[in-house]
């Protein structure tokens, strides 16, 4: 089965981590769906907001790695920086 593919934004993955934290797994599926109406999958609804609700804050680049990144064109850790469904923006 294909899997969606979308972008969360920021206020977006606010808004369900704290339905998370507040109400569970399913209020956080709830919110999920009422930002994303096209996601009318419970299973699949509840399975993007367990993901979305532990996402961690993306660590700063340190100043060295951005200087190797100019160098070469390329970031060293590129496939640390790539995630799978759902995206982040």
């Amino acid at each position: 089965m294909l899997q969606p593919m979308f972008a969360v934004s920021e206020e977006d993955a606010a808004a369900i981590k704290a339905a998370f934290e507040h109400g569970g797994e399913f209020s956080a599926a709830i919110e999920l769906r009422r930002r994303f109406p096209l996601i009318n999958d419970n299973d699949q609804a509840l399975e993007h907001a367990r993901i979305i609700a532990g996402w961690q804050p993306i660590r700063a680049i340190p100043q060295s790695r951005k200087a190797a990144k100019s160098e070469s064109g390329k970031h060293p850790d590129a496939a640390l920086y790539c995630s799978a469904t759902p995206v982040r923006l």
